[in-house]
């Protein structure tokens, strides 16, 4: 419902506008004494003007209380300074930090993010770019999720995205891929190197890149080891607590032999730990665990997790970065840092 306004005197005034007022382009204008188009060249910073005009109109946007509409200017032509961001759940501590990356970098720049969740299902997914595509967002970044990538390609021929989790080329699109292949082999490795031999591994969701390059660090340092892969000792998990307590759970009452667990990623493992913790199993006594991500609860737990970092809220400042980059018409040039081990108390030596 529109707001009726009050007719503005044409003569300049230093009294606001009442809150129940619209106060528009019209108003600043007549304020100032210039024309709308003025005002608006003025606002969007292409404007040639004196001094002397530029101060008018600041001062009748700040004794009006105008607040530029970003979708009239969208509709005019112009950017309307949002960009939109679909990731897969809000809710999650490892996207949560990537979030907070992208909102610093953009608020920076004097843009603003539109979240949509997409829950790792493809068609939900395309509903979001749709859904962000009607907002007329200025770029649209994607948090890994199951797009394909001919719809991110299509995408790209009408306006700039970044895409986490991928290697992507194509014109207007630019992505941003973590080594998870190299994670998942160091993670193996640490665990290795401290005399395991009967390492389980907790999988992520079924299909999922990341999840699948950790799988293949896992049994890349086994094979190196000299340790046959055991079907076995893979566990489903679907990156939740839940899923990494019921991983355990099921272990235990298989029989199955083990003295480490290696996690795909840190909320797995701390489900994990609760269900050592639960059949009476002490962390890293009787079972060494690591996990995946070193989210900042990693530190806290008892005892502190070992983990791949991996920067979430780096890489939502990177993805951020380079959605600024196309939108200036540069070529984005970030790059995620390689994975790295952090070593805590939550692995020790196998006992044999």
């Amino acid at each position: 419902m529109k707001t009726n306004v009050k007719p503005a005197t044409r003569s300049p005034s230093t009294k606001t506008a009442s809150s129940s007022q619209v106060v528009t382009l019209d108003m600043v204008a007549r304020m100032a004494g210039v024309s709308p188009s003025t005002v608006s060249r003025i606002l969007n910073g292409t404007a040639v003007v004196s001094d002397l005009k530029r101060e008018a109109v600041d001062k009748a946007v700040a004794a009006l209380g105008f607040v530029p509409n970003p979708m009239a200017r969208a509709l005019a032509g112009g950017r309307t300074l949002s960009i939109g961001v679909l990731t897969q759940a809000i809710d999650s501590p490892f996207y949560g930090l990537s979030l907070r990356g992208i909102e610093h970098e953009l608020d920076r720049a004097g843009y603003s993010a539109l979240y949509v969740s997409g829950h790792w299902d493809a068609q939900e997914e395309a509903k979001c770019i749709e859904v962000l595509r009607s907002r007329r967002v200025d770029g649209i970044i994607v948090l890994t999720g199951r797009l394909p990538d001919k719809a991110l390609r299509e995408c790209a021929k009408t306006m700039p995205v970044v895409v986490t989790g991928r290697t992507l080329k194509a014109p207007g699109l630019f992505s941003l891929n973590f080594d998870n292949f190299e994670g998942g082999r160091l993670a193996t490795q640490r665990l290795l190197d401290l005399g395991h031999r009967r390492i389980v591994f907790i999988t992520g969701v079924a299909n999922h890149a990341d999840a699948n390059e950790r799988l293949r660090g896992y049994r890349v340092a086994l094979e190196s080891a000299g340790i046959a892969y055991d079907p076995d000792l893979v566990v489903k998990g679907d990156f939740h607590e839940s899923s990494g307590l019921a991983a355990v759970n099921q272990l235990l009452a298989s029989k199955q032999k083990f003295t480490a667990i290696f996690a795909a990623n840190d909320q797995m493992a701390m489900g994990a730990a609760l269900g050592l913790y639960r059949n009476g199993l002490a962390v890293p006594r009787d079972v060494s665990l690591i996990g995946f991500d070193d989210l900042p609860m990693a530190m806290y737990t008892v005892p502190p997790l070992s983990s791949i970092h991996e920067s979430a809220y780096e890489q939502g400042c990177l993805a951020a970065s380079a959605m600024l980059q196309l939108l200036a018409g540069q070529q984005p040039d970030g790059q995620v840092p390689a994975p790295r081990l952090v070593v805590r108390e939550s692995c020790g030596p196998a006992i044999i």
